[in-house]
């Protein structure tokens, strides 16, 4: 494991305090204790704001000597997770899902931490529309997560109705949601991150200057002709089930891999600046 030259900005006091605290309410609220019950919707509520906190002082590169945003593989992941919590917050306020909040309380302690183990370097504003570049990136990150996270609880639910479960129990109690209804959701989260993806991509292209065929427009593009099949599969050829969510997973692979999972590589496996 390596450790960025250029701490995050409020380290190593303030930032790791921070940083743990957030961690530390994150799985308080996500822990199943009865006792604990009336504190989880505060302490989820503060990590989320806290979380929110570390990302402005870090990723926008607040008091720091170079002009820039701070990227890299953790703290774009830590953007995406904060992103997905807040709309798993608003969903259910319509909708409870317990125990996809139990998972994101544990994957928002874990993108905090990580994030402050791997803080990035600071990138350079070349673009005056590079931060809507890079906010539209995480965006579209956020709405497939989403849209894998549907897609998981959709999978458990037809894997139970497979093994013999009522539909009540596989589609109600357990994920509050019927059938249908999640499947609606998750391929909203899906045209939504794709409509989001191509404006990423439209946005990085007009940049004709700078722009160039690297690892990062392969598997960007790779990701956007497998959702863009994904969706045509399924509007003109019916695509549901295994199918439809075997092409959500594996675009969500590929566009994992043209930023955040490459970056990893560069920084983390192979411990170089990426190109």
């Amino acid at each position: 494991m390596i450790l960025s030259s250029t701490p995050p900005l409020l380290a190593p006091e303030g930032g790791v305090a921070l940083a743990v605290a957030a961690a530390l309410l994150y799985l308080v609220a996500a822990l199943p204790a009865p006792a604990l019950q009336r504190f989880c919707a505060p302490a989820w509520l503060v990590a989320w704001l806290l979380h929110l906190l570390l990302l402005v002082a870090d990723v926008g590169g607040l008091g720091q000597p170079e002009h820039g945003m701070r990227l890299g593989f953790a703290p774009v992941l830590s953007m995406t997770v904060w992103l997905l919590i807040a709309v798993h917050t608003i969903e259910s306020r319509f909708v409870p899902l317990p125990g996809v909040r139990r998972a994101l309380g544990v994957a928002g302690a874990l993108a905090v931490l990580t994030a402050l183990l791997f803080p990035g370097a600071v990138r350079p504003i070349e673009h005056e529309l590079a931060p809507l570049h890079y906010a539209l990136g995480v965006a579209s990150y956020a709405l497939f997560a989403a849209a894998v996270l549907h897609a998981l609880m959709l999978d458990a639910a037809e894997r139970r109705l497979r093994a013999g479960a009522s539909a009540a129990a596989a589609a109600g109690p357990a994920l509050g949601l019927p059938l249908l209804q999640l499947e609606r959701i998750t391929f909203r989260f899906v045209e939504a991150g794709f409509g989001v993806l191509t404006a990423t991509m439209i946005l990085g292209a007009s940049d004709v200057e700078r722009w160039h065929w690297d690892h990062k427009w392969v598997f960007s593009a790779l990701a956007w002709c497998v959702f863009a099949a994904l969706l045509v599969g399924r509007h003109l050829r019916g695509w549901r089930g295994r199918k439809a969510t075997r092409w959500l997973y594996i675009g969500a692979v590929l566009l994992l891999m043209s930023y955040a999972g490459s970056r990893f590589v560069f920084e983390v496996l192979l411990e170089r600046p990426p190109t």
